[in-house]
């Protein structure tokens, strides 16, 4: 009987939790994880804003949004229903910086930054599937709205969300100007656009953001 339960002891023990060094490894293993994951993109935030480590000597050409604003504040979701803010949540294995063109009614000048915004885009190259791209637009004209499924097919339509008003950031009024909203993959609105910036202006900024970036 001895010899029996001796024999047992053991293969409770495997059964049971985690020891001290298992744990340890665990939890080990997930500030790796997110220092290898969130890290670089922490990293690269700092050194857009201050140019700490930039031999480049690189300005940004947008204006930056100072502090930044968190995208769920912009109080925004798709047609579908779907929280523009839950596209940067932890749990998003994928995240992407994202382009938002913001207007009341869309007439010339909305047309342009919907055009700049794609064509920067598009410019990317290989890239170009790290940048997505949006529009908050009051109302369009007939015109541009039979366009859209073969100009603009990718850039997907956003709408405030029921009873509620987005609280743009400082500087931007959509209806009295429309802007591009750069929003990084942590759900940061941090720059914007609008008509006296190029294609190329935004280029340049994405380029040496995505290049700093691993993360998006």
């Amino acid at each position: 009987m001895t010899m029996m339960m001796a024999s047992r002891t053991p293969q409770r023990e495997e059964t049971g939790g985690p020891t001290p060094e298992q744990a340890r490894k665990s939890r080990r293993t997930v500030f790796l994880l997110f220092a290898f994951g969130f890290g670089p993109m922490i990293l690269a935030t700092i050194m857009f804003y201050t140019g700490w480590l930039n031999p480049a000597g690189h300005t940004n050409q947008g204006t930056l949004i100072k502090p930044t604003v968190p995208v769920a504040d912009l109080h925004l979701e798709t047609l579908s229903g779907e929280p523009f803010a839950e596209r940067f949540s932890a749990g998003q294995a994928d995240p992407q910086w994202q382009l938002v063109v913001a207007a009341g009614a869309c007439g010339s000048q909305c047309e342009e930054l919907l055009y700049l915004a794609r064509q920067a885009n598009i410019a990317l190259g290989k890239n170009a599937n790290r940048v997505s791209r949006a529009a908050v637009l009051g109302s369009i004209t007939g015109d541009l709205a039979a366009r859209w499924p073969t100009e603009y097919r990718l850039m997907e339509r956003l709408v405030p969300a029921p009873g509620s008003t987005p609280a743009w950031p400082a500087g931007i009024n959509p209806e009295k100007e429309p802007r591009i909203m750069l929003v990084d993959p942590f759900g940061n609105v941090m720059m914007h656009y609008g008509p006296e910036n190029s294609g190329k202006d935004m280029l340049e900024d994405l380029k040496h953001l995505l290049k700093l970036s691993l993360v998006g």
